[in-house]
């Protein structure tokens, strides 16, 4: 590894310092993707272990930035390049981005290599903590120390090592054998090693060592520079994810820390495409302005910050920093009812059709609907016949649908009838074993018969093929299963009438979760529209209007701001993304027509549904107070859901013309919590306020939990109309060590953070915050004046919500929240809130409401002003004024 390539220029070497014992700066290679045909060759504790190389590294010189090399341990002889990282404070490597293309082979083994240099003043024994999520190879000085071998839940493993007085290698390779995506991170900590009182070996952050300094060979000179623009660059902040149609796309930098300097800003996509540049010419800023989001289509971009193009390209100083966001272009929000359901059917079609840069096969099912013959394009149409990807069920109700409605019409591409016909026979996903559980097992097929993944909580997508499948071919005999059509068919409906009937007594183990709602919205619109079954299609209808019902009481203007039970962090940050939104913008004209076109597209086909008026009118209703609470409950089997026993949610909505506040009630507290979004503040469609427990500072979705979605650990919740109360018990070796809360100051009117209060106004609604930690505005990084944290192992956050029609103006409510009386002990928190009730709520014991136990589970299955039902009742009233619809589950 010490040897030198002659061909790379002699390298300089870039020093920094440990970060509370941590290495932060690396040279990583990779990952080298391998693909994995059969997945039975492989040993360890678990099928996503790998018998490992053993002690060779697959290095064979000096690494040094920007040189390629090929590692002898690639049977393919892949090229890598080596490129500097920085960790961020949560002192990982990040490599979970990393998602296995469509095409590839289901499995594929990952490997990449990060290398630094210890300079150690002296000779030490210590110890080396290193903190993977999955297998790794640790080198000292080209001399093999340490294999862990263990998946997904990040583990640390310390050993000893000797630094010798001067530079170490240190060398880690670390793995994962995966099918599309994985937690894919490392950490490094330099601890000291000695023994305890009672004589056994432990180790702890080395604060006491002798100095030792990170060096890494770098090929860009000279360091002083590549110093400065990184500096520069750390500083940068976008103020928002999301851009509107009428805002400035604005690079910032702190108040009163103006930059002057010679650097480029650039708007591109995500695969590349540049849409605005800027070079900064030695100006002093506080801002760069990239155009106006209208002037951009629709998508998710990067802000790239780099050196000047001259700099970049031509001296090869290739220095970094990229900011994520998302622009709306062109389309508007709806926070208030507009149109007939007519005219937004036909413009969500339109919206739909339009998505040229994202072609999809509901674009195209969306130009079919509308007549415009000449403008479907038939290459999008076979490639989702054709599709290679994960969760293609979704995509085959929809070319079913497709084939169900338009196939006899004289204009559809006659080029597609026999790829259709082949597609559905040898679709994979009807082979697999059945009965009338909730879900079906978890490994079946893509649309073209690969074996793939289906998610177990949206089984009903797969009945609904298979019922629709054998409609359409029901004197064909399917090769996978040697069924025919009709049989297909009946065995689909026997399920799909098993899921529907659990689902409309009992409701779903994923509560309210957007991406679950809109894929259920998919099914069910086919099967009312499509299935030839009488009782199929009327328990369809009646299971999509009990969603809608629950989607109007839950949201507030537009924004499905309730808690769910399985949520993305693209999804809780704002409406603007959420799958649901155009969903609800077509019902009743709150919303907004975004990519989640999927649900909209099929519901907007489905003439033969037809939401009540009521649910509508209630979606609409001005209430000066709503206080909705629910409870869903049902079966859960290890086979398809991973665990095993009984799920219950507990949750409840307080909504007023001003404001939405919606929590689960004493949902698992002290359990790990992936995905679950456990309460939420809602003042419009940007403006949200919500706490977790984060494990990393990443974002990507291969991380459940991650930055913004899921907690660690969940909290003990408990809401009292407008006041929640989220207590917080973090383990002793947490991780990061906080918990905090998404407040992005950029969509309040009005924000004041003082007394240890975070006070937030949007037009006549107000919210107040606070930590018994104590919390901090954080004003760097990703989320800048969009997070606030507070450090703490134990850890009370309490929300207040307020309106000027009670509480008077603004200041006034500020002044009244930090007048209340608040007693915050270890675990539990006493006070009297604006109402004048005083309130006592702890990890352990009840809800006290003026000291008289108020309950917070064991719900009906609805209780607010429309309806009053019990779980598990087989009818369902719904009032609304003169109003009234009863929805009948037998």
């Amino acid at each position: 590894m010490t040897a030198h390539n002659p061909s790379i220029e002699t390298p300089v070497w870039q020093e920094s310092g440990l970060q509370t014992g941590f290495v932060h700066d690396w040279l990583v290679a990779g990952p080298l993707a391998t693909s994995v045909p059969d997945m039975t060759g492989y040993t360890g504790p678990s099928k996503f272990s790998i018998d490992h190389p053993g002690p060779i590294s697959g290095i064979s010189q000096l690494p040094v930035e920007r040189q390629k090399f090929i590692p002898y341990c690639s049977d393919e002889a892949t090229e890598l390049e080596w490129r500097l990282v920085r960790c961020l404070e949560d002192h990982f490597i990040h490599l979970s981005t990393w998602r296995a293309p469509n095409d590839t082979p289901m499995w594929t083994w990952l490997q990449a290599w990060a290398y630094c240099v210890l300079d150690s003043s002296s000779t030490q024994h210590l110890a080396l903590a290193l903190t993977t999520n999955g297998p790794a190879d640790v080198w000292v000085n080209n001399e093999h120390t340490q294999r862990m071998d263990h998946h997904q839940s990040p583990q640390t493993v310390s050993f000893p090592a000797q630094l010798n007085q001067g530079r170490n290698e240190i060398l880690v390779r670390f793995e994962a054998v995966v099918p599309r995506e994985c937690p894919y991170v490392m950490a490094l900590q330099i601890r000291t090693a000695g023994k305890n009182e009672e004589g056994l070996s432990v180790d702890k952050y080395a604060s006491c060592a002798p100095a030792i300094t990170v060096s890494l060979p770098t090929s860009m000179r000279p360091t002083s520079r590549r110093q400065t623009l990184e500096a520069i660059f750390d500083k940068a902040y976008l103020d928002r994810e999301v851009f509107t149609r009428q805002e400035q796309i604005v690079v910032h930098w702190p108040e009163g820390e103006p930059v002057k300097d010679n650097f480029a800003v650039r708007l591109e996509r995500k695969d590349g495409r540049i849409y605005s540049e800027q070079h900064t010419n030695d100006e002093e800023r506080t801002e760069a302005v990239l155009g106006m989001a209208y002037q951009f289509p629709e998508d998710d971009y990067q802000v790239l910050l780099f050196p000047h193009p001259e700099e970049y390209y031509v001296h090869g100083l290739r220095v970094e920093r990229r900011l994520d966001l998302h622009i709306v272009s062109n389309n508007t929000y709806s926070s208030d009812r507009y149109d007939t359901y007519q005219k937004r059917r036909d413009e969500a079609l339109w919206n739909a059709a339009q998505r040229m840069d994202n072609a999809d096969l509901f674009s195209e099912i969306a130009t079919m609907e509308l007549g415009r013959w000449a403008s479907v394009n038939e290459q999008v149409l076979l490639d989702s016949i054709n599709r290679r990807a994960a969760y293609s069920d979704l995509y085959l109700v929809g070319l079913l649908g497709m084939a169900g409605r338009y196939i006899e019409d004289p204009a559809f591409p006659q080029a597609l009838v026999e790829p259709l016909r082949t597609c559905f026979l040898n679709f994979r996903g009807l082979d697999e074993p059945r009965n009338d559980l909730d879900a079906h097992t978890p490994e079946s097929s893509d649309i073209a018969g690969n074996s793939m993944y289906f998610k177990p909580e949206n089984t009903v997508t797969v009945h609904t093929c298979e019922i629709l499948a054998g409609q359409l071919l029901p004197d064909e005999r399917f090769p996978n299963t040697g069924l025919t059509g009709a049989q297909h068919r009946a065995q689909g409906e026997r399920m799909a009438l098993s899921w529907l009937r659990k689902r409309a007594m009992g409701g779903f183990p994923q509560w309210d979760s957007h991406t679950a709602f809109e894929e259920n919205v998919l099914a069910l619109s086919h099967l009312v529209d499509l299935a030839e079954n009488d009782d199929v299609r009327e328990l369809a209808a009646v299971v999509l209007d009990k969603m809608f019902f629950g989607l109007a009481v839950n949201s507030f203007k537009g924004v499905f701001g309730s808690t769910q039970g399985h949520t993305s962090m693209s999804y809780v940050k704002d409406a603007y993304k959420q799958p649901t939104s155009g969903i609800s913008r077509l019902l009743w004209g709150k919303g907004i027509f975004n990519q989640h076109i999927l649900g909209t597209v099929s519901l907007a086909c489905a003439v033969n549904y037809q939401l009540p008026p009521l649910i509508e009118a209630i979606a609409l209703d001005p209430a000066k107070e709503i206080w909705n609470q629910e409870r869903h409950a049902g079966q859960l089997d290890e086979w398809c859901n991973g665990e095993d026993g009984e799920w219950e949610i507990n949750k409840v909505t307080y909504k007023t013309p001003d404001y939405m506040l919606a929590s689960a009630q004493d949902y698992r507290p002290g359990e790990p919590g992936s995905q679950q979004h456990i309460w939420q503040a809602t003042l419009s469609p940007e403006a949200v306020v919500f706490v977790t427990h984060p494990p990393y500072l990443s974002e990507d979705r291969a991380h459940r939990p991650n930055f913004w979605h899921g907690n660690v650990i969940l909290p003990r919740v408990a809401q009292w109309k407008d006041l929640l109360v989220a207590i917080h018990q973090l383990p002793a070796d947490d991780w990061l060590g906080f918990t905090h809360a998404y407040f992005p100051i950029y969509a309040f009117d009005e924000y004041k953070i003082q007394a240890n209060w975070a006070f937030a106004r949007v037009k006549d609604g107000y919210l107040a915050i606070t930590a018994s930690a104590g919390l901090k505005l954080i004003k760097s990084g990703q989320n800048a004046f969009r997070e606030l944290r507070a450090y703490g192992q134990n850890n009370m956050w309490l929300v207040q919500m307020g309106r000027a029609a009670m509480d008077g103006s603004f200041a006034e409510f500020m002044e009244k929240v930090t007048a209340l009386d608040i007693t915050f002990d270890e675990d539990s928190v006493h006070l009297t809130g604006l109402r004048e009730q005083s309130i006592d709520f702890g990890w352990e014991g009840p809800l006290l409401i003026n000291e008289k136990e108020q309950q917070i589970t064991g719900f009906l299955h609805f209780d607010n002003p429309y309806s009053m039902t019990e779980l598990g009742a087989k009818k369902m009233d719904i009032q609304f004024q003169d109003l009234l619809v009863r929805l009948d589950f037998s």
